[in-house]
């Protein structure tokens, strides 16, 4: 779909299916994108949202929560959103 291919600003959330258990084959859709400045993990493992969070592509992950943060925390995204983590090039 095309809202999952941008950037977009919101408020905006796509939630999209896939097969049981298919963690590899969600990592490799969420991945598939020029962008990634956060995304989001919603799951009852922990397990599963630390490797989740480990293999995105993506400048912040949020796991079972959206938009929350501390304003102390590194900022920034991978690949066309925005220039990296704080004190990067």
């Amino acid at each position: 779909m095309y809202i999952a291919q941008e950037e977009s600003f919101g408020p905006v959330m796509i939630i999209s299916k896939f097969k049981n258990g298919d963690v590899d084959g969600v990592l490799r859709r969420a991945n598939a994108t020029e962008y990634g400045l956060a995304s989001g993990v919603f799951t009852k493992d922990i397990n599963k949202a630390l490797y989740i969070s480990e293999k995105l592509e993506a400048g912040t992950v949020f796991i079972n929560t959206y938009n929350k943060t501390d304003v102390a925390a590194p900022f920034g995204g991978f690949k066309l959103s925005g220039f990296g983590k704080d004190l990067g090039k």
